[in-house]
């Protein structure tokens, strides 16, 4: 699949003369990420709504000193590719060249609205991160802010203790800190793209005569959002992209299947980094609730995986995610546990449960009950009613292929 079918060929364009202040007003568009910066006919780069609201430049300064030079791709690229340099450039709209003119833009939601049926054959377990950066209700907006910027990242998860109770984004702090206040030279009447939770762009930039720093000094529960869009570590990521995509939300905090505690974070780079798989992707297998099995170490349940896998011909396995719950049931003093496998191969997308009393039998009946599946040919990615066979082939393309 090339991006011919996906590109889009509306960009808001800027010249290399234009004030930053009136590129800021562009990002009150809250679906718009980045904008095409030109020298007359000449493309010159782009420049994103988040390295805008990373800036410190004056307004006056001109959005030719802010370009960032991304990788330009060809109508016809293929669209895993593009999703590399994405990765590659940590950008998610790069610009689409005809004949060394600007054509249009592809961006990473136009990607993952493309894929978005046929993500079940990957979970959040396989995607997201498991370092959750996070700050306090009490910690002082100029110290999260600090946080995002040394973390290289949008939205910071506020925990009080164990509970989650809120989250903030970089475009939160920014449109904060520039709202209101006398403005000396350079004010503007938009903000930095900022994403606040009214939705509305307030103030300006330049000095605050003293309001920044006591806005610094105020502690972050005053800003944060208390409403936080958490998903399942076991769901799958075609869930996670209709989830963000309903709430208008780049990211989503990961939390415990059982417990509900927040144990990481997706975005959406997670998500399109997962379409740029290889087949020799090692640590193919996750396992989650690994200290539930008596007698099997992680290579242990690699070997089982691989038996499984290599009896019927030839088969390579992308990704295998394994889950252990255990149940409060119990016989004999064993408890109840329920093993759950997906595998994601170049012949489908295989899943099998198995429960028994003790982790290891489980996974052994969930290991049997995929070698049925292999052996009749039944994938569940091709049971699914919204699944085609061409663009299922196009997805597992994307990773067996390059």
């Amino acid at each position: 699949m090339n991006i011919s079918e996906i590109l889009s060929t509306k960009f808001t364009e800027f010249d290399i003369g234009t004030p930053l202040s009136k590129v800021a007003g562009a990002f009150e568009n809250q679906e718009l990420d980045a904008v095409v910066v030109t020298d007359g006919d000449e493309y010159r780069g782009v420049v994103s709504r988040r390295q805008l609201a990373s800036s410190s430049n004056q307004p006056s300064a001109k959005v030719g000193s802010q370009v960032q030079h991304v990788p330009t791709v060809e109508r016809t690229e293929d669209v895993r590719e593009v999703t590399r340099l994405m990765i590659g450039s940590d950008a998610k709209t790069l610009p689409v060249l005809d004949e060394d003119r600007i054509f249009g833009v592809v961006t990473a939601d136009a990607i993952l609205e493309a894929v978005r049926p046929f993500l079940d054959a990957v979970t959040v377990e396989d995607a997201y991160s498991t370092k959750l950066v996070s700050t306090t209700p009490e910690a002082t907006i100029g110290k999260t802010l600090n946080l995002l910027r040394e973390s290289g990242i949008a939205h910071l998860p506020v925990i009080d203790g164990d509970e989650l109770v809120g989250i903030v984004s970089l475009y939160d702090v920014i449109e904060f800190t520039t709202r209101g206040g006398s403005k000396s030279q350079g004010g503007s009447s938009g903000s930095f793209g900022g994403r606040g939770r009214s939705g509305g762009s307030h103030g300006g930039f330049g000095a605050r005569e003293g309001d920044s720093d006591r806005m610094l000094d105020l502690p972050v529960r005053n800003l944060m959002s208390d409403v936080v869009v958490t998903v399942r570590r076991s769901a799958p990521l075609d869930e996670v992209v209709e989830t963000m995509f309903e709430h208008e939300v780049s990211s989503l905090v990961v939390t415990a299947d059982q417990t509900g505690e927040p144990v990481g974070i997706i975005t959406k780079t997670d998500v399109i980094e997962a379409l740029t798989w290889e087949r020799d992707d090692r640590n193919a297998v996750q396992v989650f609730g690994l200290d539930l099995l008596e007698g099997m170490d992680y290579d242990d349940v690699s070997a089982l995986i691989e038996s499984v896998t290599s009896k019927y011909g030839e088969m390579s396995v992308i990704k295998a995610s394994i889950e252990l719950q255990e149940h409060k049931e119990q016989s004999r003093g064993v408890p109840l546990v329920l093993a759950r496998i997906r595998l994601v191969t170049d012949r489908g997308y295989f899943t099998a449960d198995g429960e028994g009393y003790g982790a290891t039998h489980a996974l052994r009946l969930a290991a049997n009950a995929v070698e049925r599946q292999l052996l009749k040919g039944k994938t569940y990615g091709q049971s699914k009613k919204q699944s085609d066979a061409e663009s299922q082939e196009h997805l597992y393309g994307w990773w067996l292929s390059g």
